[in-house]
């Protein structure tokens, strides 16, 4: 962003923000916005807390293990999909419905099937993640050069191999592409599944701060679970950057 002839930081415009934010709250316009400055010392007070320690590893442990499964399962599933018409025909359509879907509204139905607990959480997180990565798959696949296939068939590579060593890489900035976005759905599918089917993890604490209007712990927390997600999703994005020459040399 380039100010009166001057390049600033990326990050100025959430100091902007923060300003915004300070003003409004010193002002009391709404009980609902406290001061930043509150909200920070708040912050630093929640940390230390068995509480907020506990809610961190149950969400943590929730959302790694949806994204473990969307991304073992999303991957491959994309990359047949790519490769086989057939597959393709028979799946895109599922795929393009739960996308486009109010997912939330099949957590009930998920918690008749599989109960109340952790699973379900995981469940729910996986289901928010696993589309976007299946579809970025299978577009990356559909722009793979036909001709890297026809080599590494002639030099006698086995369908594991191609699928492997040809599919995977030549696909691969499509694939975190995926991957990000779906990360930030499944930080929507952890606290949604923690408020509906099991309180707990930060959907726990949200659900203490804002029934007892403590809005300064609410926004602490809610700014720690923002920046967790942001985060990984600028990391994501790094390792994008770094394999653009794959699709290059495609």
């Amino acid at each position: 962003m380039v100010v009166f002839g001057f390049r600033l930081p990326m990050m100025a415009s959430l100091l902007v923000w923060a300003l915004l934010w300070e003003i409004i709250g010193q002002l009391g316009l709404t009980f609902f916005v406290p001061p930043l400055s509150e909200v920070i010392v708040t912050l630093f007070g929640v940390l230390p807390t068995r509480a907020f320690q506990t809610a961190l590893y149950d969400t943590a442990y929730a959302f790694l293990a949806g994204v473990f499964f969307a991304v073992v399962i999303g991957i491959p599933v994309g990359i047949l999909m790519g490769k086989s018409r057939l597959l393709d025909e028979l799946l895109l359509p599922w795929v393009n419905i739960f996308l486009s879907a109010p997912l939330t509204a099949l957590v009930p139905v998920l918690m008749v099937l599989f109960g109340f607990g952790t699973k379900t959480i995981i469940i729910t997180t996986t289901l928010f993640a696993i589309w976007i990565i299946i579809l970025n798959s299978r577009a990356g696949v559909m722009q793979i050069n036909r001709s890297l296939i026809e080599m590494s068939r002639s030099f006698g590579a086995s369908q594991m191999d191609a699928l492997v060593k040809i599919y995977f890489w030549a696909a691969l900035p499509e694939i975190l592409g995926g991957v990000r976005i779906g990360v930030i759905r499944a930080v929507k599918g952890v606290i949604i599944g923690q408020l509906l089917i099991s309180i707990v993890g930060f959907g726990a604490l949200f659900e203490l701060y804002s029934a007892n209007f403590m809005m300064s712990h609410f926004w602490a927390v809610l700014i720690v679970l923002f920046a967790l997600a942001f985060s990984i999703s600028e990391f994501l994005a790094y390792l994008e950057r770094r394999v653009d020459y794959y699709a290059a040399s495609r």
